[in-house]
């Protein structure tokens, strides 16, 4: 398997639907896990990216936010 991918969104956000899509559609082309975390289920994740989302967190570090480069993740998925 190869690298672990959180997507931190949360409802009725178009960018997180977004970044979900373009998400799904490397995912065709690189091998890796996606999980995706409302931020409103937790209270530290909601200070912490509240002005951010989405935010991309690839094994633990975060790479991306707001709107996403397809080339810039694909680059660090690799």
């Amino acid at each position: 398997m190869g690298k672990s991918v959180i997507l931190y969104t949360k409802e009725t956000c178009p960018l997180c639907d977004e970044a979900y899509y373009l998400l799904q559609k490397l995912q065709e082309e690189v091998d890796f896990s996606l999980e995706t975390v409302d931020i409103y289920q937790d209270e530290s994740l909601l200070e912490k990216f509240m002005v951010m989302i989405p935010v991309v967190e690839i094994d633990g570090e975060v790479v991306d936010y707001g709107r996403l480069s397809k080339i810039s993740l694909r680059k660090r998925l690799l």
